[in-house]
């Protein structure tokens, strides 16, 4: 029965170490991406404050008014330019397009659903006379 036992106990020991030295190794693996990864962040951080170091040299005004300068015919903005919102001409109603459509195809005006009388004619339109109730 010791024997057993021993057999057990000694059994218990090597499974233990075996998986302590398993969790060990995928601890160092582990510690080795993320070394990895942050060694990636700061080249990455680096690329960024480089991006943005080059973004404010080309966007220098100075530099920007000699390219303007250079390149377009620009002329600065005077009074007469400015107009007031009551000088824009009025927006035309929105038209019902697909219903000017059928319009022109039918030769006819169509009714839209928006129109109560419209909808009224559409019901005349689909209800035979002598099955229809009255309109209330």
């Amino acid at each position: 029965m010791m024997r057993l036992l021993h057999a057990v106990a000694i059994s218990m020991l090597i499974a233990s170490a075996a998986y302590a030295y398993g969790i060990k190794y995928d601890t160092l693996y582990y510690a080795e991406e993320i070394a990895k990864i942050r060694a990636r962040l700061h080249k990455e951080r680096d690329a960024i404050a480089v991006a943005k170091a080059e973004w404010v040299l080309l966007t220098r005004p100075e530099r920007l008014q000699v390219m303007v300068d250079q390149h377009l015919d620009m002329v600065p903005l005077t009074v007469n330019q400015l107009a007031r919102l009551s000088d824009l001409p009025v927006r035309p109603p929105k038209a019902d397009e697909i219903g000017r459509k059928l319009e022109t195809l039918m030769g006819e005006p169509t009714a839209t659903p928006k129109d109560k009388r419209s909808i009224e004619r559409l019901g005349d339109a689909h209800t035979p006379a002598a099955t229809r109730t009255p309109a209330r």
